[in-house]
């Protein structure tokens, strides 16, 4: 699916949120992967799709930023009080204009670049909802809190997005389950809503996820399928498995048909 940069839509912005001060891995968008810094790593995945002027960092955190400026990393400073991601978009979204945002994780340096493409694709019907991505989990996955759960409806919009082992079966066995990929993609409208309750809303708060927001004040919010190459680095141990990851992809490219 992947396409050259060259012929990405114009109006559209991806915007990948970066704070310094996470609370399970602090400095995270700054750690080394492989011998780059992660937020350089993610944007770079960006850039496989998508136009270097159309990719923004966006932090509150200068040592974020002046990493950005050494790659040639666009970045925009934002408020340092915002409670998610998403709420930093939503600030990008006031003074940066774009038909679409979508919302790239910071701490995702190995996430399939087509996943960009898929939920563009997706979104382009109808702007008035909130986009998020899916894709198969293991069963290990799936009795793990790190990971959130999701499932949905026949179409294709969101029922529950939290950290509850779900679906669940009247045995309590694992039958399947969907994990979240952290990508999102919304309107100005629909983020300005977002972000108009000014911190986090209750369950939102307990999930520890921004997307169950969109719930609670009613708001529909689409699935769109994606790869399952998402990592996410939420613990130190994370590294070192997205780190052979990166290994794995370079092997795998060095031995490719030329």
């Amino acid at each position: 699916m992947t396409s050259s940069p060259e012929s990405f839509p114009d109006d559209v912005l991806v915007v990948i949120p970066a704070r310094y001060r996470s609370t399970r891995l602090p400095g995270k968008p700054l750690i080394s992967i492989a011998g780059k810094p992660m937020i350089v790593r993610t944007a770079e995945r960006c850039f496989e799709v998508v136009p270097r002027d159309q990719v923004v960092v966006a932090t509150d955190d200068e040592r974020i930023a002046e990493v950005c400026r050494e790659h040639n990393i666009r970045v925009e400073m934002t408020r340092d009080d915002h409670p998610t991601g998403g709420d930093r978009v939503a600030e990008i979204a006031t003074r940066l204009p774009a038909a679409l945002y979508v919302n790239v994780q910071g701490d995702e340096p190995v996430f399939n670049p087509d996943d960009i493409l898929r939920i563009v694709e997706a979104s382009a019907s109808d702007r008035t909802r909130a986009y998020t991505g899916y894709c198969p989990m293991s069963e290990d996955q799936w009795g793990d809190s790190k990971y959130i759960k999701l499932t949905f409806g026949l179409n294709k919009q969101l029922i529950y997005i939290g950290r509850a082992n779900v679906p669940g079966s009247h045995d309590g066995k694992f039958r399947f389950a969907y994990r979240h990929v952290c990508v999102y993609a919304y309107s100005r409208e629909v983020l300005s809503k977002f972000a108009s309750t000014g911190g986090r809303t209750t369950l939102e708060a307990v999930e520890d996820h921004e997307i169950m927001r969109f719930l609670e004040l009613g708001m529909p919010v689409g699935v769109v399928e994606m790869s399952d190459d998402s990592m996410p680095v939420d613990r130190p141990d994370d590294v070192e498995k997205v780190e052979q990851r990166l290994a794995q992809m370079a092997a795998g490219s060095a031995n490719a048909p030329q």
